[in-house]
């Protein structure tokens, strides 16, 4: 046991985090390796994440690039100033081609359908937990001001709008906005939801800020999860809330995740997800402490097969989520 509390406390030598909550020893478990050495993984964050960076691509043939260029007349030089933002062009081609499946509920994103009161579940505790409400009131989110970061069509964005959050939506495939749109229209309870086709890294420029940044299953999409995470933490106010799920780097995902939901079941399309994009919680772990996020809790999600429905799990060994604060500044 020893050895698991020092490897604890080097893992976490730099960031230095605390873990006052009484999750902790729950969370300890969960972020140290369990059979083998830590495999390196500050050297693997180094060169597979915080040193890789996407190529270069044209404005017009990305939607996600955003420039700015200021013109000076010295002697005909120019200052150009590019703004990159951290998601990946081709996983934005993947979701527009499906975009207008977002509400078929026997469609290519039923699994969210299916595992979303499972995560609003785990939102709505770990918010109202740091923003003191009661989380059995008709809207126990009055009062915070939410951005859903990658919200697709809105499946998310719109039951938080219902437990009384100000939500802004955010997806840089311009389909998805216009659906989400159109489809929060239909209710008075959603219309008010901001959607908007833009990148968190383009909100950060404009200096928004939000007591709570959530992005579900977006980070293993994106070209950088370091900048990503770095651009979340901008966006966040100090002692806000950031949560973020994704899928682990297992074996395990990779059978489920991978070759049951794309290949057997057939639930998502071939090609949804790349096993070597996936991260594991130890390095999202690291990462957020890098971009001055601590992380508070984590659960895993499990799927029942006989009930066909999703449960908040110990076991982080496939789908995980966290929550983490803001460190003040």
């Amino acid at each position: 046991m020893a050895w698991r509390w020092s490897l604890l406390f080097r893992t976490l030598r730099k960031g230095k985090s605390q873990f006052p909550n009484p999750h902790f020893m729950s969370f300890s478990r969960h972020i140290l390796p369990s059979n083998s050495i830590y495999l390196g993984i500050f050297s693997q964050l180094e060169t597979r994440i915080y040193s890789s960076v996407s190529s270069p691509l044209s404005a017009d043939s990305s939607p996600i690039l955003r420039e700015k260029s200021s013109m000076t007349n010295f002697s005909d030089s120019r200052k150009v100033e590019t703004i990159f933002s951290s998601l990946n062009d081709s996983e934005i081609a993947k979701f527009a081609a499906i975009a207008e499946t977002w509400w078929d509920l026997e469609g290519p994103f039923k699994p969210l359908h299916l595992m979303n009161p499972t995560r609003l579940s785990f939102i709505r505790s770990a918010l109202c937990r740091c923003f003191r409400k009661d989380p059995y009131c008709p809207r126990p989110l009055e009062g915070l001001n939410i951005i859903d970061v990658g919200c697709g069509g809105g499946i998310l964005s719109e039951p938080l709008a219902r437990m009384g959050a100000t939500v802004t939506g955010i997806d840089a495939v311009d389909k998805n906005i216009k659906i989400a749109s159109l489809h929060a229209s239909l209710d008075p309870l959603t219309s008010s939801i901001e959607y908007c086709c833009t990148t968190a890294e383009q909100l950060v420029e404009e200096q928004r800020k939000f007591d709570a940044v959530i992005a579900l299953e977006v980070i293993e999409h994106v070209a950088n999860p370091a900048e990503f995470c770095k651009s979340l933490s901008a966006l966040t106010i100090p002692n806000g809330a950031t949560i973020i799920s994704t899928i682990n780097r297992s074996m395990r995902a990779y059978a489920s995740a991978i070759v049951v939901a794309e290949y057997i079941l057939q639930w998502l399309p071939k090609g949804t997800h790349q096993w070597s994009r996936f991260l594991t919680p130890e390095e999202l772990v690291l990462i957020l402490q890098r971009a001055s996020i601590s992380v508070q809790e984590m659960a895993g999600f499990v799927y029942n097969p006989l009930t066909g429905k999703w449960s908040l799990s110990d076991d982080i060994s496939v789908n995980f989520i966290l929550f983490g604060t803001k460190k003040s500044q």
